[in-house]
């Protein structure tokens, strides 16, 4: 059985009131605003939709308690209200998660400070006091360095563990909407005609084709590439409107005594990471580094990947952790606003709407700045820009149909009865694809092959592949496993999964030997460079040092 993506038919000429340029979840949060409003709206993306800034993120949707610090009471309150909203309207995505605060005797915070911060956090959110168990918490401390007198604090945010698949969806409703979208297609300029805008000159990376589209209006949510896109157009800004800071994670093993609660600690400079469980791993975060170089080769340095392994191997020094334990480690820019003379934390993460009017390109705005959690108010700000009719927050319409909670197990039953496949594959197919879960597991009914595993190690099966090829835009193998269905990011993915999932999937869509193998090597290619092995980079580090 052959199950082929849908073709891309050309947008050659064609006309749209609204193109945005960009597809992280701000660029798509955008074209899904648009086009409820009824507009005409066209998305793009140079590579895949999520696979920039959007994947390299802590993957925390948070109100922001380390911005009280800096006086942004406004944008705290902001994200605060559009944190419940996700949690209430996303839930099979994001989820409530325990926080604990982590000072000692040489912390640059007081306790104080920090406990008056936390009380004027959980006011504003309107929650009460959320405590750990005492008998959790006795044991949690006996993991941390012994050498220190510890104050330990717990307050309530949330996780999304996958952005990516928020981002599918969200996609999705743009396109029922009925935007249309284009991953893997790349602006090349924006087409400024007497003082404005009036279209985008675009190649189609998979074809290698360039074409021109009008448009009425143009959203510049490229994010760290914002900049490269005026340069290119000839629109020329009084100063740049981006100061690039590279953030860099790593991620390690579950290790004894790890928590289950994310950790918000101070690194040896008093920095804020945090140490969060995520995919049964660790993942570390975050770094500030300026960092004004190609976007889309950024790469967490040597002493980005020391500093964040020696924050955790101080703070649990019985675990021994060593560089050998990294996993992997990632890097992404974020677009801030362009600050010249300021630290890269004392920065604001409130976004920018800069109007090109000025520029003489007047109907193009691009959005500097934004993050997970307020993707969806942006789109509205976005929208109100441009005169659309919004809707007010607690008017917008969720989906029809009764919520899923992926934590009841009825839900879960439900769909192993439709699909045929075991209850933890129903778990899995409902955590990451909620209300559209049931389809999928009618899919996976029609034959044992769309029931397999994508690879030995997972519950996830190959008609979520499918799905994502046929409905969720993915273009790639690196689309499906990296972002639509990401099992690759996990504890044990290795290159014999990559080989077996490649096959596997290959078989239900119809490839031939040919495309199978270059699939699985452009997937090798692209994964080595979002997830940089670290081998040997402490010990080049101490070679220096000596």
């Amino acid at each position: 059985m052959a199950l082929a993506a849908n073709p891309r038919p050309t947008l050659e000429a064609q006309h749209f009131h609204v193109v945005v340029i960009g597809g992280g979840i701000t660029g798509v949060a955008v074209a899904r605003q648009c086009a409820r409003a009824g507009k005409c709206t066209l998305l793009i993306e140079q590579n895949d939709f999520a696979s920039g800034v959007t994947s390299r993120s802590t993957r925390i949707i948070h109100g922001g308690l380390r911005y009280l610090e800096h006086g942004e009471v406004g944008l705290v309150r902001e994200s605060l209200s559009e944190r419940q909203r996700l949690l209430r309207e996303r839930s099979h995505l994001v989820h409530p998660m325990q926080f604990l605060v982590l000072l000692n005797e040489d912390s640059a915070r007081s306790a104080l400070m920090v406990r008056a911060g936390l009380w004027l956090y959980r006011r504003m959110a309107g929650r009460p006091s959320q405590n750990p168990l005492q008998k959790e918490l006795q044991q949690f401390e006996r993991m941390l360095d012994s050498g220190h007198r510890w104050s330990v604090f717990s307050y309530e945010d949330a996780q999304c563990e996958f952005p990516e698949r928020l981002v599918a969806e969200w996609l999705r409703e743009a396109m029922d909407a009925g935007a249309v979208v284009r991953n893997h297609c790349e602006a090349l300029a924006v087409d400024v005609t007497h003082g404005r805008c009036a279209g985008v000159l675009l190649r189609d990376r998979l074809t290698a084709k360039e074409y021109r589209i009008d448009a009425s209006w143009i959203f510049n949510c490229s994010g760290p590439w914002a900049d490269r896109i005026c340069q290119r157009s000839s629109i020329r800004t009084a100063t740049p409107m981006l100061g690039g800071v590279r953030g860099s994670h790593i991620v390690l093993p579950r290790f004894p005594g790890c928590p289950s609660a994310a950790l918000y600690t101070e690194a040896a400079d008093s920095r804020p990471v945090f140490i969060v469980p995520w995919d049964d791993q660790i993942l570390v975060g975050t770094t500030e580094v300026e960092d004004s170089g190609d976007p889309g080769k950024a790469t967490p340095s040597n002493d980005e990947v020391a500093y964040l392994l020696r924050s955790v191997a101080e703070l649990f020094p019985k675990a021994k952790i060593s560089e050998q334990n990294i996993k992997y480690a990632f890097a992404g820019i974020r677009p801030l606003p362009y600050s010249p003379r300021r630290r890269p934390s004392s920065i604001t993460r409130r976004h920018i709407l800069h109007d090109h009017a000025e520029d003489g390109a007047s109907r193009m705005i691009s959005v500097i700045g934004g993050k997970l959690t307020t993707a969806a108010a942006l789109a509205r700000e976005c929208a109100r820009k441009i005169g659309l009719a919004v809707a007010e927050p607690n008017a917008v319409a969720i989906a029809s149909g009764p919520a899923l909670d992926p934590l009841l197990d009825d839900s879960v039953l439900e769909i192993a009865r439709v699909g045929s496949v075991r209850e933890e594959t129903a778990r899995g197919i409902l955590e990451w694809h909620g209300k559209r879960a049931a389809d999928i597991a009618r899919m996976a009914l029609v034959s044992a092959e769309l029931r397999a595993p994508i690879c030995p190690h997972t519950s996830h099966v190959i008609a979520e592949a499918v799905e994502a090829y046929r409905n969720e835009c993915a273009v790639t193998l690196a689309d499906v496993l990296l972002r639509r269905v990401p099992i690759a990011l996990g504890p044990c993915w290795s290159e014999s999964c990559s080989r077996e999932a490649a096959l596997r999937i290959g078989t239900v869509m119809g490839w031939n030997e040919h495309t199978t193998r270059t699939n699985l090597e452009a997937f090798e290619v692209e994964r080595a460079a979002f997830l940089r092995p670290v081998g040997g980079t402490l010990a080049a580090l101490k070679s220096a040092a000596h």
